[in-house]
């Protein structure tokens, strides 16, 4: 956590992990359980920890002096169930972190 590279790691575990909440267990329970309070705190929480992806993506493009494309590629990882899981092992087999 002391790193760029270990900051970014730590964003995109958690952020990857609040999606998959959101998308396959609390949007699921909300339409076929009618169970609405587990997307409203899910919601919450991946809306606090995408910008916080964000904000470690942008970090780490600038430090290791990314291209335009892998900064699109972090941001969609971003948008995508198992993107950012994808995304970080992408970069660590072409050690780019």
């Amino acid at each position: 956590m002391n790193t760029v590279t270990g900051r970014f790691r730590i964003a995109g575990i958690w952020e990857g992990i609040s999606l998959l909440l959101l998308v396959f267990i609390a949007m699921p329970l909300k339409y076929f359980a009618d169970i609405s309070s587990a997307v409203a705190v899910l919601g919450m929480i991946h809306g606090i920890l995408f910008p916080l992806y964000l904000i470690a993506l942008v970090h780490l493009g600038i430090v290791r002096k990314w291209k335009v494309s892998l900064w699109l590629m972090g941001f969609l990882a971003g948008l995508l169930p198992f993107g950012t899981f994808v995304f970080e092992s992408y970069l660590k087999k072409r050690d780019w972190q």
